[in-house]
């Protein structure tokens, strides 16, 4: 006799909440899954000294229970009525999730690269736990490192992590002296997996869900609608206008058509030290450099293929919006989109280029608001995001349309001390990160004990050549530092140096602008002066849009009939959208001389400029 279906303890059970659900950001990744999209995650790690492949699996089975969702898998809703639940797997191994083996000879670097790309290129079992770890041993050729090392690659798809939560995952495996700790297995709590759900209980819980907030996709949208209602108001407070595709068009290149299954990478470890150095010489953040450093390797790698578009390469630039003290392990990420200056040959016009990209792009987010981008992944009704994916993916709409973006470039700082394994220091970590049809490069920085490895990952049909897009970076590197080192000695001594103004990118932004603004420049056609106050010393600046080409260039002599007159900080302060133009004036920090009409003009000119 069938037994008797406990409505009560289904009820209950849906109450309680027991079961976490999968949010619409992480399901995303589970959704454009494919047969040559594996969407994992990875990182190599190198060991120094020969771990014993016993005591590493003891490290992890102790720490298994900190990580929960190591031990869990999803179990979908029936149809796909709603988004997977996480629940506990009752027939979860360890032994099924470590794999051990020996580097092939030549055991260098050439040979662990290849490894790699074999393990990272094959799918996780999406009906276990998502993750795996292969303990390679036998590493006897690498310079640097001692013979007889280990390497360790692990694996864990990005429905489960993002960047910044998989750096706190390496926190709890791995310790921060070389003392070697004794597992207390008095701390090890034994796994003891909650009953699978059924089916009724599934759909119950996602009814629930939905009942209990049956306004969730209309509260999204209209909370976005707010969102950008704020963002237009905003032009008058000098918050520029949203990216615009048909403004900034993305162009199609090599990166942009469909991968193979069989993963391409490569690696470029540059010295934080030295990148800092640089972002100290040139302004801006580690961010900017690293993203001037890509672009720079991006143009000679397209140059040289006779790829290279007119249009700029745009960046999808992920920043994490994960609060200091949130240690979940959900994905919490939103997007910005950077023009990478592919277009510009000059190494430092082309960082300047992108500095200015960076702080309009953030400015953007910030309006916008990136927790209500995430939200908005959460109010894709049911299984739509589901069906929307496969639709995408198997009739190639991706070829109907330009790109969003041609490539992902990820920053992720990662811990600034030495890490340890049993009293093994690793001695160094790359990221490998998935890419899908459509998006065929990405490249993750990840900074660690003093260096940043910068990693492209790709395919062998988009980029078979990783290794030498890696080169690229490094040379590209070294160009940049040559040229921002050598324009810092061509300045006086320090005692005797004039006052460096800050405010010449407000300049060069302005000539940027102008030239594809033809319409504003009839409009505000006339000769416009400003004199920039430095302390010490002045420069002055002409702005003719008198004649074509525009010219926008120092000059000796100031001409009153129109002039402004400012200090370089309030000037900068201003580019930066830390003051707006009408607060300056009526603080008098900037003083407008002039006709009326001319003033008008020249205030309604840069105001134009500062609202981009």
């Amino acid at each position: 006799m069938a037994s008797k279906i406990d409505f009560k303890d289904i009820a209950q059970e849906v109450l309680e909440g027991k079961y976490e659900q999968v949010s619409g950001t992480d399901a995303t990744f589970l959704y454009a899954e494919s047969p040559t999209s594996p969407m994992h995650i990875a990182t190599l790690l190198v060991v120094e000294g020969s771990l014993n492949f016993k005591d590493f699996k003891k490290i992890v089975a102790s720490k298994l229970h900190l990580m929960p969702k190591f031990r869990q898998r999803l179990m979908r809703v029936p149809m796909d009525l709603d988004y997977p639940y996480w629940v506990d797997d009752p027939n979860f191994e360890l032994d099924l999730h470590l794999n051990r083996m020996k580097l092939a000879d030549p055991s260098n670097w050439e040979s662990l690269r290849r490894t790699t790309s074999r393990i990272f290129s094959a799918p996780l079992d999406l009906r276990r736990p998502l993750w795996s770890i292969h303990f390679i041993e036998g590493i006897d050729e690498i310079p640097q490192v001692p013979k007889g090392s280990v390497a360790i690659v692990s694996k864990v798809h990005h429905v489960m992590i993002d960047g910044s939560s998989g750096v706190g995952l390496l926190g709890t495996l791995f310790e921060k002296d070389d003392k070697v700790k004794p597992i207390d297995k008095s701390k090890i709590k034994k796994f003891q997996p909650d009953p699978l759900p059924d089916d009724l209980s599934l759909l119950l819980k996602s009814s629930y869900g939905f009942f209990k907030n049956p306004l969730k996709l209309p509260k999204s949208v209209a909370n976005t609608a707010i969102a950008l209602v704020k963002t237009r108001a905003s032009k008058t407070l000098s918050i520029q206008k949203e990216f615009a595709t048909a403004r900034y068009p993305v162009p199609n290149t090599i990166f942009n058509g469909n991968i193979s299954p069989k993963r391409t990478w490569g690696t470029a470890i540059l010295s934080f030290d030295r990148v800092n150095g640089l972002r100290k010489l040139a302004g801006g953040s580690i961010n900017d450099v690293v993203l001037a450093i890509c672009a720079g390797a991006l143009r000679r790698y397209l140059l040289e293929k006779e790829k290279l578009p007119m249009q700029p390469l745009v960046a999808n630039v992920p920043i994490s919006i994960r609060a200091e003290n949130d240690t979940s392990h959900n994905n919490q990420i939103a997007n910005m989109m950077i023009q990478l200056a592919t277009h510009i040959e000059e190494p430092l016009e082309r960082l300047e280029y992108i500095q200015e990209q960076t702080m309009l792009g953030k400015a953007r987010h910030k309006t916008m608001g990136a927790k209500t981008l995430v939200k908005m992944a959460d109010a894709v009704p049911f299984g739509l995001a589901n069906l929307a994916a496969r639709i995408y993916s198997k009739y190639n709409i991706k070829d109907l349309h330009r790109p969003p973006f041609n490539v992902t470039i990820t920053n992720v700082p990662g811990p600034k001390n030495t890490l340890y394994l049993n009293g093994h220091k690793v001695v160094a970590m790359f990221p490998l990160t998935p890419v899908v049809n459509g998006f065929g490069l990405i490249i993750a920085a990840f900074s660690y004990n003093g260096n940043i490895s910068i990693t492209p990952t790709s395919d062998a049909k988009t980029m078979p050549d990783a290794y030498l897009f890696s080169r690229y970076i490094r040379e590209s590197a070294n160009e940049l530092e040559k040229l921002i080192l050598a324009r810092d000695k061509k300045k006086t001594p320090a005692k005797e140096a004039k006052k460096k103004s800050e405010s010449t990118v407000f300049f060069n932004a302005l000539k940027r602008y102008l030239k594809k603004e033809t319409a504003l420049v009839k409009k505000y056609k006339g000769l416009y002066h400003i004199g920039v106050d430095m302390g010490e010393s002045s420069e002055c600046w002409e702005i003719d849009l008198t004649k074509e080409p525009i010219s926008i260039k120092k000059t000796t002599a100031l001409d009153p009939k129109m002039l402004m007159e400012i200090e370089d900080e309030n000037l900068y302060a201003l580019y930066k959208k830390k003051f707006l133009f009408d607060e300056l004036k009526i603080q008098q920090r900037l003083k407008l001389s002039g006709t009326v009409a001319d003033k008008r003009k020249f205030s309604n000119l840069i105001k134009a400029f500062l609202s981009r």
